[in-house]
């Protein structure tokens, strides 16, 4: 009786054909046993009757255990079945489950292990095609292969990649003609950071508990859709209702007239995204005695709009648009020829204003004070001729981050040209984003012609220089002294961000200049200014509000320990990206910090 082992280790692709074949050692034992016990016998009389009679003979006496060469491939004898037990139902359903899943896994696994499968399940081809499943070992590096695609000899290397399909190998030159690379490294996985090491960020607010209105407001925005009217709440509690909706985007053209009053002369709506035309129409309709009219996110707004704005808001002073792109320049200049007391007119991001408009409305409205093109795409040095017109009578000008359908939007004559005609009557000055004025701008432009001048943005302008920017404030007011003018008062408001090479020095002259007056203060992204001249801000800038000293490297705990100190009416600062700021950072009531970012392992 044969013994079975279904349990087998790892074996070799000619292990296994040989084994498939009816090799095996076991036969080649009792080959070797066979042969050993048929040496030593005598021979006897050669006759046919006798070698017939003798091999029958000890074949039927030792049938298990003599064999030779001639009767390996023959079966062997079927040992007695045994009788069967007879197996209860739950072990029948356990068998039948078995070879259900036997069967399963024949079916649906390619390329499984050796070992999910029964000795007696594998056939000849089954073993064969065993032999180019990858079991194979790849040939030793400086041996000789023929490739399986060209058949040419080469010489195997660490690089040399496995046919697909299988079996053989192939030489560089086919393995790049299939697409693969022989010579790519594999990518390492990404490493991710553990909690431990992620930057850490941390806002020190102060936290104030709820009060009632705050609440009402809160639960008013929450239900908006189901107010019916909103009553007289007065203009602070509306405005903060209209901001709450902003946050979420909940303003609809079916709650939205709950902000409408026939007696409202004021109106802001933060944001206006999902206001259709007839429904931007209709604002104008029911609030006919607006004079203020502020709107945010109005891309939505048209022609139709600005056509019933000209006839339905008569008494409107000043507006201020946020993305009024689909407005052309037609509805434009029939909205300023029906408002020639416009004072106050203020978009961004409106492409399709052009030069004609520009010129319609300095002729429409010669009272203006306030104008803002900011954002806008035809904007160049044309445009500066027809604003030379409101001299006298502009108090605000904003004409920053022009747009890119030319190359170089405003030059720094141009606009030395256009102060010398307005300036002294400016306020408020913003110039950021106009890449070609640098110091130049500052000792031709600014420093002779402006007189009234409280609020300056010169946001990312990389012609400027630490130098030129010091010397300008060193030199301001004295400069207009000695031309027997008024010179420009201290500064209120100072954003000078986003211009990186200006450091300590335009710093200190900036608050020797400016620092007693000043309430808010952006110098974001000073990378090189000393720890000195920050702390310097605290000692000069008594009056100051809010500060940015965002990306300034070398902001540390000891320039807010300053500002905590020294700054009583401060109530913001803004410390992105500076990296020597600790969590431990001085801390105050009713002042907030924003951007502490530290290491948590701090």
């Amino acid at each position: 009786m044969s013994r079975r082992n279904n349990v087998r280790g790892p074996t070799s692709a000619l292990t296994e054909f040989l084994r498939e074949s009816g090799i095996t050692p076991t036969t080649i034992a009792r080959r070797v046993r066979t042969q050993a016990q048929t040496a030593p016998q005598p021979q006897t009389e050669a006759g046919p009757s006798n070698a017939a009679d003798t091999g029958t003979t000890d074949a039927a006496r030792n049938p298990t255990e003599e064999y030779d060469s001639d009767h390996l491939d023959e079966p062997e004898e079927e040992e007695p079945t045994p009788k069967k037990r007879k197996l209860t139902k739950a072990a029948e359903a356990k068998l039948k489950a078995k070879e259900k899943e036997k069967a399963k896994r024949k079916k649906g696994k390619k390329g499984a292990s050796d070992d999910e499968y029964e000795d007696d399940d594998e056939d000849a081809y089954t073993a064969l095609s065993k032999m180019w499943k990858g079991d194979l070992p790849k040939p030793p590096v400086g041996s000789f292969e023929d490739c399986a695609r060209c058949d040419k000899q080469f010489t195997v290397t660490k690089y040399t990649l496995a046919a697909n399909p299988p079996p053989g190998f192939l030489c560089h030159l086919c393995a790049k003609a299939s697409g693969a690379d022989p010579f790519k490294k594999p990518a390492l996985p990404r490493k991710r950071k553990a909690p431990s090491d992620k930057r850490k960020v941390v806002n020190f607010e102060e936290r104030k508990f709820p009060t009632l209105a705050s609440m009402c407001i809160e639960l008013i925005s929450k239900h908006i859709d189901d107010v019916e009217a909103l009553g007289d709440i007065g203009g602070i509690n509306m405005d903060e209702i209209a901001k709450s909706l902003a946050r979420n985007r909940s303003l609809t053209p079916q709650n939205v007239p709950l902000f409408y009053d026939i007696a409202h002369t004021k109106l802001t709506l933060y944001d206006a995204t999902n206001l259709t035309p007839p429904a931007l129409c209709t604002l104008a309709s029911l609030n006919p005695n607006l004079t203020h009219l502020r709107l945010d996110f109005c891309g939505r707004m048209d022609n139709t709009v600005m056509d019933a704005w000209s006839t339905s808001l008569p008494h409107l002073k000043r507006v201020e648009l946020l993305g009024p792109f689909l407005v052309r320049a037609p509805a434009w200049q029939t909205f300023f020829k029906a408002h020639p007391g416009l004072e106050g007119f203020l978009i961004t991001q409106s492409p399709r204003f052009d030069l004609e408009c520009m010129q319609v409305l300095v002729e429409s409205c010669p009272g203006l004070k306030e104008l803002r093109l900011k954002e806008v795409g035809k904007l160049d040095d044309t445009f500066l001729e027809p604003i030379k017109l409101l001299a006298g009578t502009l108090a605000s000008l904003d004409l920053s981050y022009p747009g890119v359908e030319k190359t170089e939007p405003l030059s720094s004559d141009a606009v030395i040209d256009l102060l010398s005609a307005i300036g002294n009557s400016l306020t408020h000055l913003d110039l950021s984003g106009n890449i070609n004025l640098g110091d130049g701008f500052l000792f031709n432009g600014l420093k002779p012609h402006t007189r009234k001048l409280t609020s300056l943005v010169l946001a990312n302008l990389p012609e400027l220089t630490d130098a030129g920017v010091a010397e300008f404030f060193n030199t301001w007011a004295s400069a207009a002294e000695e031309d027997g003018l008024t010179p420009n008062p201290r500064l209120i408001t100072v954003d000078l961000s986003r211009n990186e090479v200006l450091s300590s020095d335009a710093l200190y002259a900036l608050l020797k200049h400016s620092g007693p007056a000043l309430t808010q203060l952006n110098i974001n992204g000073w990378k090189s200014v000393s720890d000195d001249a920050l702390e310097m801000i605290a000692a000069k800038a008594r009056e100051l509000r809010w500060l940015d000293i965002g990306w300034c490297r070398e902001a540390n705990d000891w320039v807010i320990k300053a500002l905590m100190d020294k700054c009583e009416k401060i109530t913001d600062v803004k410390v992105w990206g500076c990296q020597r700021l600790t969590v431990t950072c001085p801390r105050r009531r009713h002042v907030n910090i924003h951007g502490v970012e530290a290491q948590s392992a701090m």
